[in-house]
């Protein structure tokens, strides 16, 4: 910038010209104070991206903070609408729903950092508990560190959590794993590198894989202490605590329904 658009723009930004300060020394403190407070309402006016936890099946688990934000912010990314609609309606928040899911999460991750630039405020939500754990939110929270989006966690309800603090194996020390392979065959080379852990095991598993789960188990681990929850903090929560081959017996018995989260000890 040469010396006449110096005069120009500081003209502009309604700095003293410098015939009219003591020294020139003066006018740059005056235009590198402008600078930084212009660089600093740039930065101001991107929004911020909250990680909200939300209840894993009772309503109710949900906190004050949360409620406010979800309230608060422009619009709430869920990873399934119909059942964010149906918490958001429970308690009467009217801000705009979009689906952010496996399908679309990054195309959609970018349409919402432009949104965040704009200034606008956003809460990511996954189906239940806390987003960015074994659920589609990860492309999102890399691409908002990229642009230097403020992040805010709203801590709060966590399957994961939950499931340990009750399974009354040891959790001084503990490990957790999210979904192994549906292929029998990588599942059983994940639970070789397992078995040699000496921590308690925290996994997730579907219902029409959790048999086929602890059957390879039982092959590879051998016998474990296991705890395996299902529909935690619902009407119809369930915990079975035993050995593996004790729940094999149960669940071949017994159809398996939800989503389950199996502590195994080490």
């Amino acid at each position: 910038m040469n010396l006449h658009r110096l005069h120009q723009y500081a003209s502009s930004a309604k700095i003293t010209h410098p015939s009219k300060l003591k020294t020139t020394n003066d006018f740059f403190i005056q235009l590198s104070a402008h600078l930084t407070n212009h660089s600093n309402m740039n930065q101001s006016e991107s929004g911020t991206l909250y990680l909200v936890s939300t209840p894993i099946g009772n309503l109710e688990d949900i906190t004050l903070r949360a409620l406010r934000i979800l309230k608060e912010v422009d619009l709430i990314a869920a990873e399934d609408t119909r059942k964010t609609r149906g918490l958001l309606s429970h308690y009467e928040i009217k801000t705009p729903l979009t689906s952010y899911f496996e399908g679309n999460q990054h195309a959609k991750a970018e349409k919402l950092v432009v949104h965040l630039k704009a200034g606008e405020s956003i809460a990511l939500v996954s189906d239940a508990g806390t987003p960015i754990i074994s659920d589609p939110g990860y492309p999102l929270l890399q691409e908002c560190i990229a642009a230097s989006i403020p992040i805010v966690p709203i801590p709060g309800a966590s399957a994961i959590l939950a499931a340990a603090a009750i399974s009354g194996l040891p959790l001084h020390n503990f490990t957790f794993h999210g979904f192994l392979s549906p292929k029998s065959g990588k599942r059983k080379r994940q639970l070789s590198l397992l078995a040699e852990e000496e921590r308690t095991l925290i996994l997730f598993e579907s219902p029409h894989r959790l048999c086929r789960f602890l059957e390879d188990a039982m092959d590879v681990m051998g016998e474990r202490d296991i705890v395996i929850t299902r529909e935690l903090t619902k009407k119809f929560e369930e915990i079975f605590r035993g050995n593996i081959s004790q729940a094999l017996e149960k669940f071949r018995n017994t159809q398996p329904r939800g989503e389950f989260t199996i502590v195994i000890g080490a």
